[in-house]
């Protein structure tokens, strides 16, 4: 009994991570496979340039900040480092949050029904159950919102882009959250390879 409950466990453990990394979208990328990316070691970010009739909320700049402080993270963990001057490269990010239309597909099944026999030989009654049989699916669209975070990057010497990531997933609740953003950007430098 012991053994059961743990097995349990794992495999609940196991679904959870195949849940969340569902959650986080596929990683693209595109890269100048003429770089060598192992002699990048620092960067600076780029300033945003003022867009006439653009609004700044507060709630888009706390997005920007969770995204800047995770991309800073996984920057770190691959031995890179901010710098105000001279940097190697120039960084940049982009959220674009929009609405898609997403089918949904359910699966329909015939409805269960019993039937009961009289048993001669037996001389009782018998219920025969018949469970619903698959019938196909019931196709239907609907609204979702998806973010989209692109992060490029340019090198400062050349001022040419060397390489961009991107990945789009579902938001829950319409707004994206910082759990949110911090997966994408994970899903986003694992395909991050600095060697050549």
């Amino acid at each position: 009994m012991k053994y059961k409950s743990i097995n349990w466990v794992v495999a609940a453990a196991v679904a959870g991570v195949f849940f969340l990394t569902g959650c986080a979208g596929t990683a693209h990328i595109e890269k100048d496979n003429a770089v060598d990316f192992s002699r990048y070691q620092t960067y600076a970010w780029m300033e945003k340039p003022n867009v006439e009739g653009e609004k700044s909320t507060r709630n888009n700049e706390l997005i920007e900040a969770n995204i800047r402080n995770s991309v800073n993270n996984e920057l770190i963990k691959k031995g890179w480092k901010e710098v105000a001057a001279q940097p190697d490269i120039m960084l940049n990010v982009e959220l674009l949050v929009e609405k898609n239309e997403v089918e949904q597909k359910d699966a329909v099944y015939s409805p269960s029904y019993t039937r009961s026999y009289y048993n001669r030989f037996s001389g009782r009654v018998v219920t025969l159950y018949y469970p619903g049989q698959f019938v196909g699916y019931d196709s239907y669209a609907t609204t979702v919102k998806e973010g989209t975070i692109t992060i490029t990057l340019v090198d400062n010497k050349t001022d040419k882009t060397v390489w961009q990531g991107w990945t789009t997933s579902e938001l829950n609740g319409g707004r994206i959250t910082g759990k949110e953003i911090d997966r994408s950007v994970k899903t986003i430098f694992r395909k991050f390879d600095t060697g050549k």
